[in-house]
């Protein structure tokens, strides 16, 4: 006899109030996930798609370092020369305002994340329309994001401090973004009239300053004596993320509700199954009485909470996918199959640990009580 599977068929509308509840859970975990992965693209999506493995800043800044940090050339130079280097080139980072002052959306504004670059750099990017960059003309290539507010090639964006008039070269299609503000990509002599925010000539002191220096490293590199001699630290690119507008803290306001929702979902599962087990309590002793063994006993009932369980959740999984797949566009969400599978494999593996401590109840079950010793 399968006494805990058999409950699953006789006790139909428990266990479907159960699993609703469990799919719910399933549901906000995808939604959850899709929210964190969206929002983490928004932040960060432009960094990770730079072909760099470093970034090394100025020492003294020790967080928000895009905005903090500022090199020399003779930093970018040390570091090209530095044995287990095998890239390293001047990197420019900065956020702007600008309008559409010629084009199909002439007054409309537009914030934008601009990174500067050399334009024969493997930085640079390769548009999909258009073409790429070249030293002067103040030329820039913009990615979907901003491509999608009506701007496109050939249309004039000017800056709001330093009135450099930017023409659209090119369009990369692709949707990248840094602090949730789209991605455009520009020569370094333009990026340094944005970030200062002066028009005309450059000062020399000026034209020979970047953001930060990226690097492309060999395995097992020793970068510790380049450092002390430049004064700068070389960070992982992953560690730039914490840089990021928002990045750190958004990432910790979501881990903080995803292990909330988990805890629930164990805690929820649990106390279903605690009562469940007590009031069956007579039919599991009488099971002990006919001689079966506790841990058939426990087999059979962790059989029910993991039937109960994986079928609820993916229910709820694929309910979560729907209406992940209709907000893509509508906010930053992303799906991510590595994310779903932690979020929906947590639920089912919190859920089995809550509902362990439930049945360890059936252990101490006298089989006595089926024949009438509690009277």
């Amino acid at each position: 006899m399968f006494l805990a599977l058999r409950d699953l068929r006789f006790a139909r509308g428990r266990f479907a109030l159960m699993g609703a509840v469990v799919a719910l859970i399933a549901v906000l975990g995808v939604l959850l996930s899709g929210l964190a992965s969206g929002l983490a693209d928004a932040g960060i999506s432009g960094l990770r798609a730079l072909p760099v493995t470093h970034m090394a800043f100025d020492e003294t800044a020790t967080s928000e370092q895009f905005s903090r940090s500022t090199v020399e050339r003779e930093d970018w130079q040390a570091w090209s020369k530095a044995p287990g280097v095998k890239r390293a080139e001047p990197f420019g980072n900065t956020l702007a305002n600008a309008r559409v002052t010629r084009g199909a959306e002439k007054g409309e504004q537009v914030n934008l994340a601009v990174f500067g670059m050399a334009p024969d750099s493997p930085l640079a990017p390769r548009p999909t329309e258009g073409r790429g960059l070249h030293d002067g003309g103040a030329g820039i290539v913009i990615t979907r994001e901003i491509a999608d507010l009506g701007v496109g090639v050939g249309d004039v964006l000017t800056a709001d401090r330093s009135e450099v008039p930017l023409k659209v070269v090119g369009v990369l299609d692709e949707k990248v973004s840094y602090g949730h503000i789209g991605i455009v990509y520009t020569d370094l002599d333009t990026w340094r009239h944005l970030h200062y925010g002066l028009p005309g000539e450059l000062p020399e002191a000026a034209r020979e300053q970047a953001t930060a220096v990226a690097l492309t490293l060999a395995d097992g590199a020793d970068v510790a004596a380049v450092e002390k001699a430049t004064g700068t630290r070389a960070d992982s690119k992953e560690t730039t993320y914490g840089a990021s507008p928002g990045y750190t803290a958004e990432s910790s306001t979501m881990a903080l509700i995803k292990g909330f929702l988990y805890a629930i979902s164990a805690l929820v599962v649990g106390a279903f199954f605690t009562v469940w087990t007590v009031q069956r309590k007579a039919e599991i002793a009488l099971l002990k009485a006919l001689g079966a063994p506790t841990a058939y006993i426990l087999r059979d009932a962790l059989a029910q909470v993991l039937a109960v369980l994986l079928g609820a959740t993916a229910v709820g999984t694929a309910a979560g996918l729907a209406l992940g797949s209709a907000m893509i566009g509508k906010a930053p969400f992303s799906l991510s199959a590595p994310a779903i599978a932690t979020s929906a494999g947590l639920l089912v593996g919190l859920g089995i640990v809550g509902a362990v401590v439930a049945v360890r109840r059936i252990t101490a079950v006298d089989p006595l009580t089926a024949l009438g010793a509690a009277r």
